[in-house]
């Protein structure tokens, strides 16, 4: 490919571009407002980007319900033909969010980066090693698994269909650990630790925690009560809960529960634990 195009420069667009640009590809950069971006970047700003007669590849990096006005203003345009693929970063959407250029010809796809972005710079060593789940028009797929390649992502084919259930996973693995990681800094601080020592416990226990499903698998690093199988521990952590907050523990409190290596009797009485116990309103 001769050059790629970056619609929408945020902390994904802007990020992968800058690793495409470091990789030694041709990248030009657009956004509607004005922002600062690494000097690699070769960025225009406005409409519509008035680089898409010289990239081969254009790739949409706008919010979700935002791929579709896009994909309906290139159309009108006019400019996006059978020579382009056309491929978003949606994690929840497939192909047909670009719909809109289905009659351009162009090979239409998605490709999502299983990461999480703080900010444009420091994004390229986040796709280092990352998986890249590509879909979409046989040409766009291939398109897509050849720009996760040049950043350093591997790519993985993945079901138009399925894409809603993955993204949930995704969302499970990243999004709800920080909420989750909330509940707990608000539990210990309930518990009388001043804010500031508690969130700096808690970085150090999730330290270890994914250190050790880095080394290991889900049921490699489970530890705590449910593991062990104790019973009194996890019923008086149950009567000092309520609302929502023993509702998800009961809940993610099952799922832990199936990874435990536990004795039969003592498996069934967790689940009448954690399936009976009403919380406190």
């Amino acid at each position: 490919m001769t050059a790629v195009g970056v619609f929408g420069p945020g902390r994904a667009g802007g990020g992968i571009a800058l690793g495409l640009a470091r990789a030694g590809l041709d990248v030009l950069v657009h956004g509607r407002t004005r922002r600062d971006l690494p000097a690699e970047l070769t960025a225009t700003w406005g409409g519509l980007p008035p680089w898409i007669a010289r990239v081969e590849v254009v790739v949409i990096a706008v919010p979700d319900d935002a791929i579709f006005g896009v994909a309906r203003s290139l159309a009108a345009g006019n400019e996006v033909g059978p020579q382009h693929t056309v491929l978003h970063l949606s994690g929840v959407l497939d192909r047909s969010a670009l719909m809109p250029l289905d009659a351009s010809g162009a090979a239409l796809g998605s490709l999502h980066p299983l990461q999480t972005f703080t900010d444009v710079e420091d994004a390229p060593a986040r796709l280092q090693g990352a998986i890249a789940t590509v879909e979409g028009d046989g040409r766009a797929v291939e398109v897509a698994e050849t720009l996760a390649r040049a950043v350093g992502m591997r790519p993985v084919r993945i079901e138009s269909s399925a894409k809603v259930r993955y993204h949930a996973g995704a969302v499970f693995a990243s999004n709800y650990v920080v909420a989750v990681a909330e509940i707990a800094r608000q539990l210990l601080v309930e518990a009388g630790m001043p804010p500031e020592s508690a969130w700096q416990g808690l970085q150090g226990l999730l330290r270890g925690t994914f250190e050790s499903l880095a080394a290991g698998t889900p049921q490699d690093a489970l530890t705590g009560p449910i593991s062990r199988g104790d019973l009194v521990t996890v019923g008086k952590h149950l009567a000092v809960l309520s609302g929502e907050h023993a509702h998800l523990y009961r809940a993610l409190g099952r799922v832990a529960l199936t990874l435990a290596d536990i004795a039969p009797a003592q498996r069934t009485e967790m689940e009448k634990l954690l399936h009976n116990s009403t919380p406190k309103a």
